[in-house]
């Protein structure tokens, strides 16, 4: 079909190829120079590099672009995937090892770009079809994630390639971006990221112009208008009712591909100020927050938004996709960054905590793609004709943010996002010499965490320390002594001159806090959902329970972990219903989710939400 509006803004768009201009990126005014996570996090993403990253078999990603017979499928979204979390993690531990496989595997991706720029695996015939778009948006994400931490000019040009000739075929054919593909041409417009990251590096007017293009496509009336429909308050799970095929076009409600739109939006924000980028997002990532976010800190069920929030308590078909989950997080990790506000950084912590570590098992090996809250852990299907799936590539982009999020780094500012044992070195505009902190302790395991500044000479700095909301007691002190504070969009913030050597000592609340939702009770613990595991060997993971809180708040015993668990708690509750049998609370043993059927056993059993007993309880007034 062709689009007469479409037509108009193509006539007053100029997208004229050109020889790239390559001006090096400006150096970023304050960054984490260096950080090495400890404890048990920075073991699972060892673990993730290890087993996930480079032991992937990366030339297979990379032989589907050698043939151009593809109609349907996305087979060309796996190398970029992994490529965008490879080059991430190599940033991180900078492994020669990963380098070199991730060289490699550019170089393979760069010898199947056509004459005309084209890399992908569709036949001529049905591109801009299907995920055809989408597939080529990971190939220039995934060569500039390899640009960023090479500097290599021939992955950049081949990336300008690859987008030259996407922008020359929708002119040519006069298609709306938002009329091919699959949901509302969500996923086709998500390319707006990639078009954004190569606007920044290249300077190309014409790049920008097409960003704003996509926008437009998106806000009219024949496309999903992601800004439009999140500032008339439509939710994310009702804005196009589904027309009988969940997985087809007719379909808005795709968490993961919606939300890529929304960074892209934030991305163009960045570059434009133009606020109603920022609102229409802003906007949207409340409404996900208050009507899909489950108590994991993620959402979605067959890989859609449906009311998940209020429905969480109802075991879900495909609940928690894993790529919904690291989508999240980046979306998450923008937000923070544009507001500075903590509680985003909550939200983070809530979600990597709880659904990205348990979609990992215990050996590293696989990333699951479904999360769900009760049953068990299974591997995710194999698709495209490839020994993988969508999650098993993109899960370790989820572990890759981690040490990215430890620290934000203002004008003489350093803010903690994350309590997390680290060791980091940070160079902040304004000081002369790098400031180098140490992060001590067991969090979440305990509530103190104590850092320590390390620098050359004496310097003022503000440092921002997150108080998460759910922790209702919290002290800070420095050298020993209390601090003088003040609260800062969720922050305490200590502003003084700094010594080397000074010591922060960080205290949270640790009570474990019930959470009750229609006739079924949780407990969370800080950050950690904790569950029941059919291994301890206790009882009927199913069966009704009544958990003995006092104003919410529960009292939870440390008790010795089995091999299996990370952390393990043993909580009062009344078991079933006889009264007779059941007359007084014993000791139900509790683990964090994340370590809950962590093996993927054929017969494994879990659950977050214990069913509530009805007792005189919900009658006395």
């Amino acid at each position: 079909m062709k689009i007469k509006t479409f037509s108009i803004i193509l006539s007053a768009v100029l997208w004229v190829a050109a020889t790239p201009s390559f001006g090096a990126a400006k150096p970023a005014a304050g960054a984490v120079k260096s950080i090495k996570i400890g404890g048990h996090i920075g073991a699972r993403i060892d673990d993730v590099i290890k087993k996930r990253v480079l032991g992937e078999d990366v030339e297979s990603f990379v032989n589907a672009f050698r043939s151009r017979q593809e109609t349907s499928r996305w087979q060309t979204e796996f190398w970029g995937k992994w490529a965008i979390g490879a080059a991430e993690l190599y940033a991180y531990n900078h492994d020669p090892a990963l380098y070199a496989k991730l060289k490699s595997s550019v170089e393979g991706i760069i010898s199947t770009q056509d004459k005309d720029g084209y890399i992908g695996n569709y036949a001529p015939a049905a591109q801009l079809q299907q995920w055809d778009i989408w597939g080529r948006k990971y190939v220039i994400k995934g060569l500039m994630a390899w640009y960023d931490v090479s500097g290599d000019k021939k992955a950049l040009n081949a990336a300008c390639r690859e987008l030259d000739f996407l922008m020359r075929q929708l002119r040519e054919k006069n298609i709306s971006i938002v009329r091919t593909g699959n949901y509302m041409g969500m996923p086709s417009a998500s390319i707006l990221n990639a078009v954004v990251a190569l606007y920044r590096a290249t300077g190309r007017q014409q790049y920008l112009d097409f960003a704003k293009y996509i926008v437009r496509e998106v806000e009219a009336p024949y496309g999903p208008q992601v800004l439009a429909k999140a500032e008339a308050g439509v939710p994310v799970s009702r804005r196009f009712p589904c027309k009988g095929i969940w997985f087809g076009y007719d379909n808005g409600q795709k968490a993961y591909e919606m939300m890529s739109v929304y960074q892209g939006m934030l991305d163009l924000y960045d570059i434009t100020g133009d606020k109603a980028l920022l609102s229409g997002t802003t906007k949207a990532v409340e409404q996900i927050i208050d009507e899909e976010i489950n108590i994991a800190g993620a959402g979605s069920m067959m890989e859609c938004w449906y009311g998940g929030r209020a429905n969480q308590t109802r075991p879900a078909a495909d609940e928690m996709e894993t790529c919904v989950t690291v989508t999240w997080i980046t979306l998450l990790r923008r937000m923070l960054r544009e507001t500075g506000e903590s509680r985003y950084a909550d939200l983070l912590e809530t979600t990597i905590y709880n659904a990205l570590l348990s979609s990992l098992k215990k050996d590293g090996s696989q990333i699951d793609k479904y999360t769900p809250l009760e049953g068990r852990r299974i591997r995710g299907e194999q698709q495209c004709g490839l020994a993988i799936n969508c999650c098993n590539a993109n899960g370790p982009r989820g572990f890759s943010a981690i040490p990215q999020l430890v620290y934000g780094v203002g004008e003489g500012s350093i803010a903690v996002n994350l309590y997390i044992p680290s060791e980091a070195t940070i160079n902040v505009s304004g000081s002369k010499a790098p400031v180098s902190i140490t992060q001590s302790g067991d969090y979440p395991v305990t509530g103190d965490m104590t850092l320590r500044v390390s620098l050359k000479k004496p310097a003022k700095l503000r440092l921002l320390l997150r108080r998460p909301a759910w922790s209702k007691n919290f002290s800070v002190t420095v050298n020993g002594s209390p601090a003088e504070t003040t609260l800062d969009k969720g922050y305490a913030v200590i502003d003084r001159e700094w010594r080397d050597g000074d010591a922060v000592t960080v205290s949270l609340d640790m009570r474990g806090r019930v959470e009750r939702l229609n006739g079924y009770d949780a407990i969370v613990r800080g950050p950690i959902v904790l569950a029941r595991d059919k291994r301890f060997g206790d009882g009927d993971v199913d069966e009704v329970v009544t958990i003995l809180d006092k104003d919410g708040y529960i009292d939870l015993k440390p008790v010795k972990a089995p091999e299996w668990a990370w952390m393990s708690f043993a909580v009062p509750a009344v078991v079933g219903v006889d009264r007779v049998e059941h007359a007084g609370a014993v000791d139900v043993n509790l683990c964090d989710f994340s370590s809950t059927d962590n093996m993927w056993e054929s017969d494994g059993r879990y659950r977050v939400w214990l069913p509530e007993a009805l007792t005189e309880r919900d009658f006395i007034r």
